[in-house]
């Protein structure tokens, strides 16, 4: 009498090398934890390093801000870019954010977004909205260049 059920045989022979593999297998789901737990510390630096890095500036509208719909699509269009200006930044950074304040009655509203995105945050998105950047007018100094002496002309 035959104590094997009849085709078993490629059970046994999966069983066998479950048995012969697993300490590759082990190693293998070991390196993979790694690899894995690697990326997503990295990525958590990315983050951490791109929310403490984000540029602020304020939309201040006119008293005769009244905005189209092509005007907000085009406004939309492009805040959908920041993402993509921020590149290398996971999304959890890299997403723009509004925010909005009141301070002595009037209401203020702040565009926050990656440091990498500055110049799209501070482009105007209306006609009549003026979008000012955290930075002072003082601390922009004019850059000049003194011109090279032409020949016959003392220095």
């Amino acid at each position: 009498m035959n104590p094997q059920p009849p085709n078993a045989q490629w059970l046994f022979d999966a069983a066998h090398w479950i048995v012969w593999s697993a300490p590759y297998l082990a190693v293998l789901v070991a390196a993979g934890a790694t690899v894995w737990a690697g990326t997503a510390w990295r990525r958590s630096q990315l983050v951490r390093e791109a929310l403490a890095h984000r540029t602020v500036v304020e939309v201040i509208p006119t008293s005769t801000f009244d905005p189209g719909e092509g005007e907000v699509s085009r406004w939309a269009h492009q805040l959908g870019r920041v993402p993509a200006a921020a590149d290398g930044v996971p999304a959890r950074g890299a997403a723009a954010r509004l925010r909005y304040s009141v301070e002595n009655g009037k209401m203020r509203c702040y565009l926050e977004g990656p440091a990498q995105a500055a110049a799209i945050l501070a482009m105007p998105g209306f006609a009549e909205v003026e979008v000012r950047t955290a930075r002072a007018q003082q601390d922009i100094r004019p850059i000049r260049f003194n011109l090279p002496a032409q020949p016959g002309e003392r220095a």
